[in-house]
């Protein structure tokens, strides 16, 4: 069933709750009388009121007699308005808001932005903020017969706008309090501090710091270049260094030198970060700390230097005293075999020159032994098979151990094959062997035993300087006396030994231990006093597929007088130069002699030889390793054999030589140098023919 609006209630048509509360209050008591009499202008004017979703407010006739809106609603709280006087609805804001709207309803519209309005609208006071519009509105003869509010409460607003002004004025506080800590930083820092221009190649500013260190006032240092602040011989590396800064990238530890007022340097180290064409850098005064590092190094220095010097005074008495002993023994062989010819006896004369050899033997193995220990000695690396070694060495080691020491291997059974010189090999596991006697008096058990092994990072690093990977570890352990931890120790240096005298040099465990870094390995010692000693040779693993030699190679000698070829000898020792001539020409060979690199050039310019044997350390400008290659430019597969008694590393680097190149180590008996020449022509023959063989067949 429709509703049907009265005719005089028209105007409340649209306007909500408050409309209906209109219809149903009783106005006949009220100032303004019943509906039916009210003025078309109020009518009109409550209709857009109450039709509007903004807070609007109309107040009608002199005493305001309030008609609030539905959005006003929330305004008012817990107030009753509706039908009363203004001044009734809001006395406890009547100040604020009386005088604005006895001044609208006299005609005079106003507006007012965040109001501050005190008011207790829920039952206490608060205090509030609105913006308030009032305007008058006009009866039906044209006087003012009410006035039109619209407000905002803008409390929300005005509290987060107080909230942040606080926090605003706090954080005004802590970037002034920040601001001076800098400033006092900056004032009080030990440190350099700096602002610099890169377009104009100045500083901004410099903090005190950096003239207490560098003894330039702010002015003087931000009135010319900093380059200019530079130390000559750094400017380069700093504008190197300016470059990379320009590119937007940091430096952090850079380490320079600036010159004082004074004339003198200090070394700083730089932290710069640049902004644009800005840089900010601090700095700090190593000079001390450099100056301390350089003490350092000169401490140091010397005492390597004493420590050379006392080596150097133990391998002289060393040295001393086992050459004097085979001086001996060479002079008197000889002064015997002068005082026969004289007495015309002949008879012994072969026995006491093989003595006098023998001699000279023992005294060649001790300058291997020494060379090995500087790791100077030249060796000849093969790919070696250690189990084969220790197979074919160990009747020797049984005979060297004696009766009471009992000799077992433990070899394993796919063992890898190491690059090394069998022939120092089997020197360091005789030498380990007989150390191992040495310490049994009594008797005992000597193992030697082969497995192989891989290293991680972390165990290599424990070995020193050893690379991580695979090895062919081969140990040698006696269950004899033992060593206490200071012997072992020093159980590597050269001429220290624990052997009563004339029983040992002291050179044994020096020579492997030079021999295994020169091969790319490493020695350790594992011992304690009554529980015998274990010394473990670590030997890089070799991956070529070749076939691993057993032990040196031993060619038999030709006769004499039937060998054919030709052979330059070069040697700038006239001595040893003229004892291979002769000793070679007796075997058949022409043999072409020169001093020195130069002179073998200019001979090899008319002769092609089939061989050349040349000295190391040969002078004027050209080694036997560079003679060699020179040659072998024309000559690619020419056999190369080259002795030394002293190869430098420089030179021979310790590498793999190449195909057909040989070395011999001096001093040598004549018969193996006759071996190594006739083997290497040999060979050299054999793959001239298969080369024609193959050509003739292509």
């Amino acid at each position: 069933m429709k509703t049907t609006v009265s005719p005089s209630l028209t105007f409340l048509t649209g306007g909500g709750q408050m409309a209906a509360h209109i219809a149903a209050h009783d106005w006949h008591i009220t100032p303004l009388g019943p509906v039916e009499d009210w003025p078309a202008a109020l009518r009109t004017a409550l209709s857009l009121a109450l039709n509007s979703r903004f807070p609007t407010w109309l107040c009608w006739g002199a005493d305001l007699i309030s008609f609030p809106n539905d959005a006003c609603m929330p305004l008012l709280g817990d107030k009753a308005a509706l039908g009363r006087p203004l001044r009734t609805v809001w006395p406890d804001m009547w100040d604020t808001i009386g005088p604005i709207a006895t001044k609208a309803y006299a005609g005079e519209a106003c507006h007012h932005e965040d109001m501050p309005v005190p008011m207790a609208r829920h039952g206490y006071p608060e205090q509030a903020w609105f913006t308030f519009s009032y305007s008058p509105v006009r009866d039906d003869d044209g006087t003012v017969g009410g006035i039109l509010c619209t407000a905002v409460e803008t409390t929300d607003k005005m509290r987060a706008l107080e909230s942040l002004r606080r926090l605003n004025g706090a954080l005004t506080h802590q970037v002034a309090s920040h601001a001076s800590d800098r400033e006092r930083l900056w004032r009080i820092s030990p440190d350099v501090m700096a602002a610099a221009s890169l377009a104009t190649g100045r500083f901004l500013t410099v903090n005190p710091a950096f003239t207490a260190c560098f003894g330039w006032s702010a002015e003087e240092a931000t009135t010319r270049p900093f380059m200019d602040m530079v130390y000559p011989d750094d400017r380069e590396d700093v504008l190197r260094k300016m470059q990379i800064l320009a590119e937007g990238t940091p430096l952090v530890g850079y380490e320079t030198r600036v010159l004082h007022k004074d004339g003198s340097y200090r070394w700083v180290s730089w932290t710069i970060s640049p902004e644009g064409e800005l840089l900010y850098g601090v700095a700090r005064d190593i000079t001390a700390e450099k100056h301390q590092a350089d003490a350092l190094r000169q401490a140091e220095e010397a005492l390597r230097q004493s420590q050379k010097m006392e080596a150097v005074g133990q391998l002289t008495g060393g040295l001393a005293h086992d050459f004097n002993n085979m001086l001996a023994g060479v002079t008197g062989h000889l002064e015997l075999m002068k005082l026969r010819l004289r007495m015309g006896q002949s008879g012994d004369l072969l026995t006491r020159i093989d003595a006098a050899l023998g001699v000279t033997q023992r005294a060649a193995a001790l300058t291997h032994r020494l060379l090995a220990f500087s790791r100077r000695q030249a060796l000849d690396p093969k790919p070696t098979s250690v189990n084969a070694l220790v197979m074919s060495m160990t009747d020797l080691i049984e005979r060297a151990a004696g009766p009471s020491i009992a000799v077992r291997t433990r070899l394993a059974a796919t063992l890898w094959t190491t690059l090394c010189d069998p022939n120092q090999l089997e020197s360091a596991l005789l030498n380990l062997a007989n150390n191992a006697r040495d310490a049994m008096p009594e008797g005992g058990l000597l193992v030697i035993e082969t497995e192989n092994v891989t290293l991680t990072a972390a165990q290599a690093r424990r070995h020193g300087d050893l690379r991580a990977g695979e090895y062919v570890q081969v140990s040698v352990r006696d269950n004899g006396a033992g060593m206490a931890p200071d012997v072992v120790a020093r159980a590597f240096d050269p001429f220290f030994t624990t052997k009563p005298m004339g029983q040992g040099t002291g050179l044994g465990l020096s020579m492997v231990y030079g021999f295994a870094h020169q091969s790319g390995g490493n020695v350790r010692i594992e011992s304690r006093p009554g529980q015998g000693t274990e010394v473990r040779l670590l030997l890089p693993r070799h991956l070529v597929e070749t076939q691993p030699a057993a032990g040196p190679d031993v060619e038999p000698p030709l006769e004499a007088g039937t060998r054919k070829g030709v052979v330059m000898v070069v040697d700038d020792e006239a001595d040893i130069r003229a004892v291979m001539t002769e000793v070679l020409e007796l075997q058949g060979y022409t043999v072409l002699v020169a001093c020195d690199a130069p002179q073998a050039l200019r001979l090899l310019k008319d002769t092609r030889p089939d061989m050349l044997v040349t000295d190391v350390g040969l002078p004027n400008g050209m080694n036997g390793r560079q003679l060699a290659d020179h040659v072998r430019v024309q000559w690619p597969q020419l056999p190369v054999l080259m002795v030394t008694g002293y190869a430098e590393s420089t030179v021979m680097k310790n590498e793999k030589l190449p195909a057909q190149m040989e070395i011999l180590t001096k001093p040598f008996a004549m018969n193996a140098l006759v071996d190594k020449v006739g083997c290497m022509l040999a060979q050299s023959m054999g793959t001239e023919v298969n080369a024609e063989t193959g050509a003739e067949a292509a």
